[in-house]
């Protein structure tokens, strides 16, 4: 499918409560020429992240309010995907495991080597460009649904589940003729060029199509 989406380039996101170590994180990344913006606190970060901007965020972990690995906490209650960098003087085992079962990608110990900082860097925002282009297509197939009417939809979620227009027809008591009529209208509606295709936009966006009726409750 074509995808209709567009985004501007990433930024890397940078927190720190020092401000001598900020503004080392913010030379240092600079210097690979990737645009920056800078913040003192996790709150200040939180107030004026605007989740439509690309790129990753580089947080120093023991800050004294709100740590960095509070920061990954509260970005992943709040439904914030964005691939984030840990980084540390002070890092002990338990605490990096904590980190990244808690969401983050990474985490490096400072002073950070530059090419292991740009590695990660390039890792994460490799991440969240994909994030966002699974998010963007899953509203283009969405907004195509919307379009669908209620048989249509019934139709769908039984091609998905293998049904043949004979099949689809007999179960729901209508012609072959009306239930290839749907499929084409539904075909169309959708953009697809292929049944495999359907099926795939269908599955990207509801995992509940093709499960057996009774997972997913009674569809009339």
């Amino acid at each position: 499918m074509k995808e209709e989406f567009s985004e501007s380039g990433p930024t890397v996101f940078i927190v720190d409560d020092n401000s001598a170590g900020r503004h080392a994180l913010d030379t240092q990344v600079g210097a690979m020429d990737l645009p920056t913006k800078t913040y003192r606190s996790a709150e200040a970060f939180l107030a004026a992240y605007d989740a439509s901007m690309p790129g990753c965020l580089l947080s120093e972990m023991r800050m004294r309010e709100t740590s960095g690995l509070e920061l990954v906490e509260r970005l992943v209650q709040e439904g914030i995907r964005l691939p984030t960098i840990l980084v540390s003087a002070h890092g002990d085992v338990p605490t990096v495991v904590r980190a990244m079962k808690a969401g983050a990608l990474t985490f490096l110990e400072r002073p950070c080597r530059d090419q292991e900082l740009w590695e990660s860097l390039q890792e994460a925002i490799t991440n969240d460009r994909e994030i966002r282009r699974r998010s963007a297509l899953g509203n283009i197939i969405r907004r195509r649904m919307a379009r669908l009417t209620a048989g249509e939809r019934e139709v769908l979620r039984m091609l998905v589940e293998g049904g043949s227009n004979k099949g689809i027809a007999t179960e729901l008591g209508l012609s072959v003729r009306t239930i290839e009529v749907r499929r084409a209208k539904l075909m169309k509606k959708m953009e697809a060029d292929s049944l495999a295709e359907l099926v795939q936009m269908a599955l990207r966006i509801d995992d509940s199509f093709g499960q057996p009726r009774g997972a997913r409750g009674n569809l009339h």
